[in-house]
């Protein structure tokens, strides 16, 4: 498997980056790129994070936090994402969540096998928060101690219509025959305003990696995230302690306002309290106020709340600070 030796990130000389390959699909060549934050000190421990839909790993406070405590930080760009997208791919598209489990598997393999971690935190924002549910339901990895969820993405948000058995009927069948039929629909780009620092945000990131109109949603994409979601919705059986963070509450309006930084614009939060049981056996689940969909771009003490709670809950059920 050809190889990328560690090199330094766009983030700075602290994180250090690899590329690696994955078989080519029916738009050629396929990589996908891994980011690494070491801790001060080995401590055996190590997070392993998943970004959402149209984004990609910059979140070097949440990294650094981590780091803090101990965990060596590694943030997976999957497939056709951020570090990972190439020329000739469509942008964040795949016809089946499992196709992720390549590059995770991978990556997994050098936090544990290589790099020797025993302890590891599954993290996961967004879509990324549904795919790595499923992953560790599957995979069932001893070495997984933990599981974080930003805002999972649980559940089709909007109209009753869009869940209903009819719906799901004509999408299993459209995005078997037509899958890159590209679905209408109008954004926005409040939430990538708001996040922004050229556009009234605090964060810095590549425009063209994370755009402010996000990116088009395809019948076979949309297809793969309701089957995850009927598989989650089934039940998972995830056996180590999760914690679900959403906001306390969402708005849906396409005008820039307050609104859209206290708040979570892209999901219902409803929806995701409603499923968090569903992931598994030990499920904490906390609505923290004020925050926005990715609760660690929130501002900043909102960002100080939610992480306080991230502490006081890795103390109580995972591993004590020390």
């Amino acid at each position: 498997m050809p190889l990328v030796p560690l090199q330094a990130d766009i983030l700075g000389p602290a994180y250090r980056v690899e590329t690696f390959s994955l078989p080519p699909d029916s738009e050629g060549p396929v990589v996908a790129t891994l980011v690494k934050l070491e801790a001060a000190a080995p401590t055996g421990r190590a997070v392993l994070h998943v970004h959402g839909f149209a984004d990609y790993f910059f979140h070097t406070e949440y990294a650094q936090w981590w780091a803090d405590r101990g965990y060596t930080f590694y943030a997976l760009d999957l497939r056709k994402y951020g570090r990972s997208l190439r020329p000739h791919q469509t942008p964040n598209y795949v016809a089946d969540l499992h196709e992720y489990f390549g590059e995770i598997d991978l990556s997994w393999w050098r936090v544990t096998e290589r790099d020797g971690h025993r302890e590891v935190i599954v993290s996961g924002h967004s879509t990324g928060g549904l795919t790595m549910s499923l992953w560790a339901d599957e995979r069932r990895h001893p070495e997984i101690d933990a599981v974080v969820l930003n805002s999972p993405w649980f559940d089709m948000q909007g109209a009753a219509w869009l869940r209903s058995p009819a719906t799901r009927v004509a999408l299993e069948r459209i995005g078997s025959s037509r899958p890159l039929q590209e679905i209408p629909r109008k954004i926005s780009g409040v939430y990538g305003r708001s996040l922004h620092r050229l556009h009234g945000g605090e964060w810095d990131y590549d425009l063209d990696w994370k755009p402010l109109e996000s990116r088009p949603v395809y019948v076979g994409w949309l297809r793969a995230i309701r089957q995850g979601h009927q598989r989650l919705h089934a039940g998972l059986s995830i056996p180590c302690p999760v914690l679900v963070l959403s906001s306390a509450r969402s708005f849906f309006g396409d005008v820039d306002g307050e609104e859209a930084f206290t708040h979570d614009i892209v999901l219902d939060v409803e929806q995701i309290r409603r499923w968090a049981s569903s992931v598994g056996r030990h499920v904490t689940s906390i609505a923290v106020e004020g925050a926005m969909h990715d609760i660690v771009l929130s501002r900043p003490a909102v960002r100080a709340t939610a992480y306080d709670l991230l502490g006081r809950w890795l103390d109580a059920w995972v591993t004590p600070a020390g």
